[in-house]
């Protein structure tokens, strides 16, 4: 395939094929258009100068809740080339949860999945009786680490979030060490990594304070350490507690290490951020520049990832305080997952679930000649992966 041409692509996926399923039963969804080369079932491209159809590609659905009955999927990310191998292995996904089997803020688990085959695996799991809460804030860096966030809930009902901390994980699940309050970890619900190979920078959002923390960390004869003073780079975005999401503030992070540009999901605002200067500044820089702000595509933005094509893409988590409070405008429909450009222009959009706050975390990468688009359907405890070749 030598290029794909964007006009003649308004719809992969109009009508999804049987979907190959793993663990719990669900439905077929409708995919309309994404990226313009991931979902459909058919693909207009050019060979050659001559236009022709590529196959229909069927995605792989496979169930994120583990044997102690953990759901809601919280957290997605890939492990990438270089990882040494340990119980996970390059090319497989992590997924975090958050609720146990009946109550929010009270997951203990993480499990791996092989995105070919569907195999999926325990990758950590909790003391039994003490939650956890894995939130969206999970990155794994090529060293052979795995940071995965914690709020967990203290009452029976999952309703108080607390401050939790950010786990670090070897490449066998094993718990190295966790950095709380001390380290200006307070609500850990979204993250990015700047690798640098032999160390990097830990970029993570605070949801109960509005705050993004920057982390340098060492990886120095294979161990780990937090070298320098932890520092606050942007504070002032909206948080809060929310019926239906325990809690709502600055969520999914994204960072462009060519640019040194850190985005910022913030559910609460109903906007994404761009910090200039992420990486390297020595000040707060409050809450940086509104780069994207549509109330009639985005409702409560918590997943973000930077894809290859350049474009941002959000997962709408439909909080109760950003999708009904009185004088909001938001269209959005259900579970909808988000496209535009870096300078916040709408690309597309399609919704994953007729259920409301169901998409949390995505996750798009190029792997052995293929596009891999991958998100989690919260209210159903799915994993649902898509590829196409180039």
């Amino acid at each position: 395939m030598n290029s794909v041409h964007r006009d003649l692509l308004p719809s992969f996926f109009a009508h999804a094929p049987s979907l190959r399923k793993t663990g719990k039963r669900r439905r077929a969804k409708r995919f309309p258009a994404l990226l313009g080369c991931l979902l459909g079932t058919a693909v207009i491209v050019l060979i050659n100068g001559r236009a022709a159809t590529a196959q229909p590609i069927v995605p792989l659905q496979v169930s994120t809740s583990p044997a102690n009955g953990d759901t809601n999927p919280y957290g997605l990310i890939n492990v990438p080339p270089g990882f040494p191998a340990g119980s996970i292995h390059k090319g497989q996904l992590l997924v975090s949860n958050f609720n146990d089997a009946t109550t929010q803020g009270k997951g203990t688990t993480i499990i791996a999945v092989d995105p070919g085959t569907g195999e999926t695996s325990l990758f950590f799991q909790g003391t039994p009786g003490t939650p956890l809460g894995f939130s969206n804030a999970l990155t794994v860096a090529r060293a052979g680490f795995v940071f995965a966030g914690s709020v967990p809930t203290s009452d029976p009902g999952g309703t108080m979030a607390e401050p939790g901390a950010l786990l670090v994980l070897d490449n066998q699940g094993s718990l190295v060490t966790s950095l709380s309050q001390s380290d200006k970890i307070n609500g850990p619900w979204g993250m990015a990594i700047n690798d640098q190979g032999n160390g990097a920078q830990l970029f993570i959002s605070n949801v109960l304070d509005g705050t993004i923390t920057r982390l340098e960390v060492s990886f120095q004869h294979g161990g780990f350490a937090v070298v320098g003073t932890p520092l606050t780079i942007a504070s002032g975005y909206a948080f809060g507690p929310d019926p239906t999401a325990v809690v709502v503030g600055p969520a999914g992070l994204a960072y462009d290490s060519n640019n040194d540009v850190l985005y910022v999901a913030s559910e609460l605002n109903n906007k994404i951020f761009a910090l200039n200067g992420a990486g390297t500044t020595t000040n707060d820089l409050g809450t940086g520049n509104v780069v994207f702000s549509d109330s009639t595509h985005l409702a409560g933005p918590l997943g973000l990832i930077l894809a290859t094509n350049g474009d941002l893409i959000t997962a709408n988590a439909d909080p109760s305080t950003v999708i009904t409070p009185p004088g909001t405008n938001t269209t959005a429909g259900p579970s909808e997952i988000v496209e535009f450009t870096k300078d916040g222009h709408f690309v597309r959009t399609f919704s994953i679930d007729s259920a409301p706050g169901s998409a949390f975390a995505i996750n798009e990468l190029s792997k052995g000649g293929h596009l891999q688009f991958s998100y989690v359907d919260d209210a159903e405890s799915t994993l649902t992966v898509l590829r196409l070749s180039h």
